[in-house]
């Protein structure tokens, strides 16, 4: 059954996902203490990158964080941004989304060693998803998003 038109579909699946995983990701973020919003902002994203003063060994309870806190509101921020790389690419904002690529790639970096695997595929699979489509309307998006959303709510109350 076909409710909306072909042409509908495409852009406002994309919308949709991005808005689902932005909720789901903000109530985890909320809950650790932080002060996450639902979309990472180049500012503030960029603050808290730059506020630390190295990324340091992802061993420890928290990774390279300093809290649970931390840890929880920018995984939680940097996975929703993930979600929103396609709209970042459409508004043609390069630098924004270069930004945003490498501020992906060094949380990636510094995420607990149980979640680093699922973090960087979730990170590759996005970036993947600027060239190729199809990585968002065949599901592999949503598939890489799975664990780091399961982490996220095991580990971030």
């Amino acid at each position: 059954m076909k409710i909306l038109p072909k042409r509908l579909n495409s852009p406002y699946r994309y919308l949709t996902v991005a808005l689902f995983a932005a909720l789901a990701l903000t109530g985890c973020a909320t809950q650790g203490g932080g002060s996450a919003a639902g979309t990472p902002s180049p500012s503030s994203a960029g603050d808290s990158a730059s506020a630390s003063a190295s990324p340091t060994p992802s061993s420890g309870p928290f990774g390279g964080f300093a809290s649970a806190a931390e840890m929880c509101s920018t995984i939680s921020k940097e996975a929703t941004g993930a979600s929103l790389l396609p709209m970042s690419a459409a508004q043609g904002k390069t630098a924004e989304l270069e930004q945003y690529k490498a501020e992906l790639a060094a949380t990636a970096d510094r995420v607990p060693d149980a979640l680093k695997a699922d973090f960087t595929n979730l990170k590759d699979t996005a970036i993947a998803g600027l060239k190729d489509q199809t990585v968002y309307s065949s599901g592999k998006f949503e598939k890489a998003m799975a664990p780091v959303t399961t982490w996220l709510s095991a580990n971030c109350k």
